[in-house]
């Protein structure tokens, strides 16, 4: 089956800046990809060039199987719904009906539901919504446009935390009833996290971590406990930071644990704790000189 989204030696480089490098992955579909990594790290310039809103300079780009600049037949099949998103001097049911012109999916159910749910009201000018509310109109056309592809760059700007929720909650809901192809660029990593199939991450515009979020998990554990018992239970293993304080020492390593090690690991009085999403995507952009680190060892 032809990915919905292929991307090989993908490079694009500005007058005194190089934005991407190298990057190359598939992304099949369904399927909802995290797109991780810190501000300046690529992501907004990557969602770009796969919605053909900007050119690369090296590599090829392929949306569902064809490049996606200038081609009306790629773009009306996707959506990008950006952090800083501009509208037309309309007010919002207007900003809706033209959405609902573009795309073929468009569901004017779920938008109706999504505007009653995030309280905005159709007759007020885009122009004069707050920072919060414009970020919910795009999370309504995003979603209530249903495209094959869904590209969200950081949708949740001046959205509280209540307000997150209900984006993820639908968000999930809608994709289980529609199965399609999302990719979300997000900082809230945790936050997300129950979304993902699988992440992506960028650092300084490479691809430094690509990888199946199950596959992820479980794959590091932070140590924490007496000097010598870290150092004896994490002999031999690839160690990602290391801190100690007094005679307590805090150690984060690579590597799946057995009951044997849960065994050892209370035996010597150390505490183990899981390493999140958030915490692996820190660790693959500081260790972006060892490819596959995250992984090599996990098994």
């Amino acid at each position: 089956m032809t990915p919905a989204i292929s991307v090989s030696g993908l490079g694009r480089s500005y007058r005194d800046h190089q934005a991407l490098t190298d990057v190359t992955f598939d992304v099949g579909t369904p399927s909802i990809t995290g797109l991780l990594g810190r501000n300046g790290a690529g992501k907004t310039t990557l969602l770009r060039i796969l919605a053909g809103q900007e050119f690369a300079t090296a590599g090829r780009v392929h949306v569902f199987g064809t490049g996606p600049l200038e081609n009306d037949a790629v773009l009306r099949r996707m959506i990008l719904v950006r952090e800083d998103q501009t509208y037309p001097d309309l007010r919002v049911r207007h900003a809706i009906a033209a959405a609902s012109l573009m795309y073929p999916n468009w569901d004017a159910d779920l938008a109706g539901t999504l505007l009653d749910a995030y309280e905005l009201p159709p007759a007020r000018p885009v122009k004069k919504l707050s920072r919060g509310m414009r970020t919910a109109l795009g999370i309504i056309i995003g979603l209530a446009a249903r495209a094959e592809l869904t590209l969200f760059d950081e949708p949740y700007a001046g959205l509280d935390a209540v307000a997150r929720t209900l984006f993820y909650d639908q968000l999930l809901a809608d994709y289980t009833a529609h199965p399609r192809c999302i990719v979300l660029s997000t900082h809230l990593i945790d936050e997300a996290a129950e979304l993902l199939d699988r992440v992506l991450v960028l650092d300084h515009g490479r691809l430094v971590l690509d990888e199946q979020t199950d596959d992820l998990r479980g794959t590091a554990t932070t140590v924490t406990g007496p000097a010598e018992g870290v150092d004896r239970f994490a002999a031999e293993r690839t160690i990602l930071s290391r801190r100690t304080l007094g005679t307590q020492t805090r150690a984060v390593m690579v590597g799946r644990l057995d009951e044997r090690d849960r065994e050892l690991a209370r035996h010597l009085h150390l505490h183990l704790e899981g390493v999140t999403l958030q915490q692996l995507a820190v660790y693959a952009t500081e260790h972006h000189d060892q490819p596959g680190l995250m992984t090599a060892k996990a098994s």
